[in-house]
């Protein structure tokens, strides 16, 4: 059986899921150097969850994030369970969190040293909207991400997607509360701070967060509950 069907045996046809394997030569970080590929799951959130964000984060929002975020944990691990008995060498790593803030070059940066969306983009699971989200072809931004890097000969992988599909949509950008983009679409050439300011999106999902859950934590939905990718609507402009 080929390592692709036992990832699918793994996960089976859970219809919460999509998935694909990405060629990630020359684009991790140096602590994962020899990992070629990785796998990218998306676990959809619930389409009536995030229609009800309407200014801010809701309890129902924090807590469906903290479920998706808990089956794509047990997902990976299940993952690199099969990959270590075949005796391949991976790394699972999770979800990244509301609340990541540990590391001393994230809080400096708001930048992880591993990017799901980089993955996911390369995957061909979806590209970069203008508010940083990933927008998935089925599911649009409504979704959480994990990845299982895997060092391996060679796997059949999704078809990079490089540029951003969006269009001339820009309800993202109109909806969102902290200002935080300026409205130029990405590509692989572009860096996140020429179109987006992810210290002004923390800073405001913080104090809406404190407003309506009495957490401060870096949550907001706003942006994911307007995007009309994936929710049965076609934005202006979308190719």
């Amino acid at each position: 059986m080929k390592l692709e069907d036992k990832v699918h045996e793994v996960i089976g046809n859970n219809e919460k899921f999509i998935f694909a394997f990405a060629d990630l030569k020359g684009l991790v970080h140096e602590n994962y150097s020899g990992f070629n590929y990785g796998l990218s799951i998306a676990r959809r959130l619930d389409n009536g969850i995030v229609d009800g964000i309407k200014t801010g984060p809701t309890g129902t929002y924090l807590q469906e994030y903290k479920d998706a975020n808990s089956e794509l944990s047990i997902a990976i691990k299940a993952v690199s369970k099969m990959l270590s008995e075949e005796n391949i060498r991976n790394v699972p790593i999770e979800p990244t969190n509301y609340h990541t803030d540990a590391d001393e070059n994230f809080r400096k940066t708001l930048r992880t040293r591993f990017s799901h969306k980089m993955a996911a983009t390369r995957a061909g699971l979806g590209w970069i909207g203008k508010t940083d989200l990933l927008v998935t072809k089925q599911f649009g931004p409504r979704v959480r991400l994990a990845t299982v890097l895997i060092e391996y000969a060679s796997l059949k992988t999704g078809s990079a997607i490089e540029t951003s599909r969006c269009g001339t949509c820009t309800l993202c950008i109109e909806a969102c509360p902290a200002g935080a983009a300026n409205g130029k679409a990405w590509d692989v050439s572009v860096d996140r701070s020429d179109f987006y300011d992810a210290f002004k999106c923390r800073d405001k999902c913080r104090e809406l967060s404190m407003t309506n859950l009495n957490e401060s934590v870096s949550l907001c939905g706003i942006c994911v509950s307007v995007c009309p990718v994936g929710g049965g609507r076609k934005p202006p402009g979308h190719l």
